[in-house]
Parts: structure tokens; C-alpha cells; sequence
């Protein structure tokens, strides 16, 4: 992440997560049932990753985080009301999947949904 702060605001206001810690190295969320752990990208410096996470490389093209479980109309109530970009907004697949797709601060594609 490039900033804790920022992507925990983006996982509070527009996914609903539980905050469980949260500094500014590192935060352990949970969104829809899902434990995630966030890492500032400075905690990389010693891995392989740290040279394009300084170069400011585009992060997250082709990568969807899919949660089952969280509302799609209401997250794209609050991705709206916040500023985040919606990707493709609430609709029910052929699948029975009803979902939306938000961009995360970072560039990642989140897609969550209920069954239709």
C-alpha cells in the first residue's frame, strides 16, 4: 500500500470493514468474513518488489479480490459517496452472483457480491 491510512479509509467507508490494528506500516481488516493484512510498501525494501513499488509501477492490473458476502448496492452507495471509482456498477449476473467492481486507492479491482 502506498498509504495504510488512506486504504484503511478506503476499506472502512466503502467496504465496511472491521479495523482490527492499524498503524502506519501495517493493517489487519476484515471485510465480509475475509482477514486481510495491508503492508506500506517501505516494509518491502529488502524484497524483489520494492523496486517497482518505488517506481510507481501500475499496481493490481488483472488482479480482482472477490468477497462473497457484502452488499453491492449499498458499497456502491458508499464508493460513490466517497469518490471511488466504480468499475462496473451493481448488476446481477447469469452466474446469480448480484455484484459491483470498485478500484481500491492502490489500483485493485474489488468485486463483492450476494447471491441474486
Amino acid at each position: 500500500m502506498r498509504d495504510v491510512s488512506r486504504s484503511v479509509e478506503f476499506h472502512t467507508r466503502v467496504l465496511a470493514a472491521t479495523v482490527h490494528y492499524s498503524d502506519g506500516d501495517f493493517a489487519a481488516v476484515n471485510v465480509g468474513g475475509v482477514e486481510l493484512m495491508l503492508h506500506a510498501d517501505h516494509t518491502y525494501d529488502k524484497h524483489p518488489w520494492h523496486a517497482p513499488l518505488v517506481r510507481g509501477d501500475r499496481r493490481g492490473v488483472g488482479a480482482e479480490l472477490r468477497v462473497f458476502g457484502v452488499d453491492p448496492d449499498a458499497l456502491e452507495r458508499r464508493a460513490r459517496e466517497h469518490g471511488v471509482s466504480v468499475i462496473q456498477p451493481a448488476s446481477t449476473k447469469a452466474h446469480g452472483w448480484r455484484e459491483v467492481m470498485v478500484e481500491d486507492p492502490d489500483g485493485y479491482l474489488w468485486a463483492v457480491g450476494v447471491p441474486a
